[in-house]
C-alpha cells in the first residue's frame, strides 16, 4: 500500500491468524510473502483436477494464518475478523497443495482429472481411514476419491497415492466403519 498511513500498512503486510484476507487476484497485487493468489488457486483446480475456473466464478478465496485457504460464495470487504468465513479448501504451505476433504465433497464432482473410482470394499477400507494397496495409472500425489452411489460418482475424500498404495486422508473425527 502506497498511501502512508503506516498502522494499515503493517496491519495488512503479514499474515494473521486472527483474520481472514482475501487472496490477490493476481501476483502483481500480493501484499504478503508467500500468499497464494486466486489465479493460483483456480490453476491449481484446473491443472491437477480439470475443474474449470468459472466453477468458482461466484466465489472468493480467503487466507487465514498461513496457508489456510478458505472458499466464501459472496463477497465481502477484506480483511475481516471473525471467526470463520465460508469453509477450509486448500492447504497451501508445504510442498504439494492440499484439497480438503470438505472442498473435495463440494466441488469435486466437477473434477475430470486424479479421480479415482472406488469398489464398495475398497471404498469402505478409504471411509475408515485405512491404507490399501491399489493400481492406478495416473498421475502420484494427492487424488479426489470417489464411489459410485444410487447411479452417480460421490467425491468421498482426498487420498494420497504414492507407490502404489492409496493413503487415505480421512480426519480421524471423520472415518466411519460401514
Amino acid at each position: 500500500m502506497t498511501d502512508g498511513s503506516a498502522s494499515s500498512d503493517a496491519e495488512l503486510g503479514e499474515n494473521d491468524g486472527d483474520r481472514f484476507d482475501r487472496l490477490p487476484a493476481t501476483e502483481d497485487e500480493r501484499e504478503v510473502q508467500g500468499r497464494p493468489t486466486r489465479q493460483d488457486v483456480l490453476d491449481y483446480w484446473d491443472d491437477r483436477f480439470g475443474v474449470p475456473p468459472e466453477t468458482f466464478e461466484e466465489h472468493t478465496f480467503w487466507e487465514r494464518g498461513s496457508g489456510k485457504i478458505w472458499v466464501f460464495y459472496g463477497d465481502l470487504p477484506s480483511p475481516v475478523h471473525i471467526e470463520a468465513l465460508g469453509m477450509t479448501f486448500l492447504r497451501t504451505r508445504q510442498e504439494h497443495w492440499k484439497p480438503t476433504l470438505e472442498a473435495v465433497q463440494r466441488f469435486g464432482h466437477h473434477a475430470e482429472t486424479c479421480v479415482i473410482h472406488l469398489s464398495r470394499e475398497q471404498a469402505r477400507t478409504f471411509l475408515a481411514g485405512d491404507d490399501q494397496a491399489i493400481e492406478w495409472d495416473g498421475d502420484w500425489g494427492y487424488l479426489i476419491v470417489a464411489h459410485n452411489l444410487a447411479g452417480e460418482v460421490e467425491p468421498l475424500g482426498v487420498g494420497l497415492y504414492i507407490h502404489g498404495e492409496l493413503r487415505s486422508q480421512v480426519p480421524k473425527g471423520r472415518r466411519r466403519e460401514l
